[in-house]
């Protein structure tokens, strides 16, 4: 497998983490077949990388709330 350099890219905090501060996860959407994920508390730790198409599913899952 490639590593994905993330140097520079953006990432936008996610609408479903807690507004207050804490439990924020972070999301990059500018890379078209991956989909990289990060703890903002901890932004130079290693971020998880979804394929674009099971990331996908997922996020329609939380957004038709099964997966509570």
């Amino acid at each position: 497998m490639r590593a994905i350099d993330l140097t520079g890219v953006t990432w936008r905090k996610s609408s479903y983490s807690n507004p207050d501060g804490g439990e924020c996860l972070e999301v990059c959407d500018t890379i078209p077949s991956a989909v990289p994920v990060r703890d903002s508390k901890t932004p130079d730790a290693p971020a998880l990388l979804f394929a674009a198409e099971p990331w996908s599913a997922f996020v329609a899952g939380v957004r038709r709330g099964a997966l509570r």
